[in-house]
């Protein structure tokens, strides 16, 4: 659909400003292109700016093995691109633009000032260094003959180029640009693209009114929770409408998956994951009987009021159980969720263009001239890193792909 054939060199275009657009657009500076960013919005890396205010989480320490895992079913179609650029080689580059990162305790990785505006900073000025053109509110709306056309302000416009790559980001967060305008698009164009789903999102629960007055916004801390996909420690806060945060997010894709194959799903809690049921039983039996249930529990078991009235939700009647059914309430307590919160909402997305719609090269199958990258393919990973590593790493991949692509076009 483009070709890169004319008297004039034409220039690359990337659509989409993000992470895996400017890590793209640094390659193939790098290699000499001339190379123009289109994005949409007023400015680039809106997203990136957003996921930096609470501390930039830019990739993880852990071994590479580990973090390859992290992908799930899409491990075996990013592992090149994840190989190529490592953890380690993503810190190694923060360093050349002049950010200092550091490990957390958790193993996540994080520029030494926790923001992600003094790294946009620098890359943007690397790039403008290297003649990397950025011109922003131009959003894409298709292709005319070989060229690509685009809306702005000033009306509808169109650019002739060699090659194009897209990093259009996928459908979650769409009020800083991910907004999957491109699914028309592409699906026009014979392109197979899976249906969006949340990914690393919070989970609605039929709290009683009681609980969700009492509750909201508190944390439920140092707990471990399972869903059908191994066990986790951590925290996660009550919310009105349900839960969130770290805990439930590293669970999301399983029970987004388990509740629309079976219709239902639970998160099942260990409320106290220091202790054993023996422990536990034995620290129960040990309360005076004339102590209230609540001091028993929070005496005997450690429980805080929040983790009480869990228990009080999800377990019924609590008068009702002797101490040995307390005991194993406590370690193995089901949340049951009804649906995830909308997509909008979520931190990252599920499904987007699929993997085998792309060659080795990260080109579009049915668009020759035309490569892909980032969020807007069908993968998905959880906090702690690791979605940022593979947007920057496929950026990268997606951009050596096009590289190739141009020398034997010509």
């Amino acid at each position: 659909m483009i070709s890169n054939k004319g008297p004039a060199v034409k220039p690359v275009a990337i659509i989409g400003g993000g992470p895996a657009g400017l890590m793209a657009a640094e390659v193939l500076a790098e290699a000499g292109q001339r190379v123009i960013v289109f994005d949409a919005m007023p400015s680039v890396g809106r997203k990136f700016l957003m996921a930096g205010k609470s501390g930039l989480n830019i990739t993880h320490a852990e071994e590479h093995a580990a973090l390859l895992d992290r992908f799930g079913l899409a491990r075996p179609a990013l592992a090149a691109a994840l190989d190529a650029f490592t953890g380690s080689d993503i810190r190694a580059w923060c360093d050349g633009l002049g950010i200092e990162t550091f490990v957390g305790s958790s193993g996540r990785v994080f520029p030494r000032s926790m923001k992600g505006s003094p790294l946009l900073r620098a890359w943007l000025a690397r790039l403008a260094g290297r003649g990397v053109e950025i011109r922003t509110r131009h959003r894409w709306t298709g292709i005319s003959g070989e060229r690509l056309t685009f809306a702005t302000q000033a009306g509808p416009v169109e650019h002739d180029v060699s090659a194009v790559l897209l990093a259009l980001g996928g459908a979650s967060w769409p009020r800083l640009g991910s907004d999957a305008a491109w699914v028309p698009i592409l699906e026009r164009a014979g392109v197979p693209i899976s249906p969006f789903r949340p990914a690393n999102c919070g989970f609605e629960v039929d709290w009683s009114p009681v609980f969700a007055e009492r509750f909201a916004g508190m944390p439920v801390k140092a707990v471990t929770a399972t869903a059908g996909d191994g066990a986790s420690a951590g925290e996660f806060v009550v919310t009105q409408w349900g839960m969130e945060g770290s805990l439930v997010y590293a669970h999301s894709a399983a029970l987004r998956d388990r509740l629309a194959q079976m219709g239902t799903a639970a998160l099942t809690l260990d409320l106290m994951p220091g202790r054993s049921h023996e422990r536990l039983h034995a620290d129960l039996s040990r309360q005076p009987a004339k102590l209230s249930l609540s001091n028993r529990l929070r005496k005997g078991a450690g429980l805080d009021p929040v983790k009480i009235g869990l228990l009080r939700e999800m377990a019924g009647d609590l008068a009702r159980h002797d101490e040995g059914q307390l005991a194993r309430a406590i370690k193995a307590l089901p949340l049951r969720v009804k649906q995830p919160r909308p997509l909008a909402e979520a931190i990252s997305s599920a499904g987007g263009l699929a993997l085998d719609a792309m060659d080795d090269r990260y080109m579009i199958k049915a668009m020759p001239g035309f490569f892909a990258a980032g969020e807007m393919l069908d993968w998905e990973a959880p906090t702690g890193g690791y979605l940022l590593t593979a947007c920057l790493a496929t950026g990268r991949a997606a951009a050596r792909g096009l590289l190739a692509y141009l020398e034997t076009s010509d």
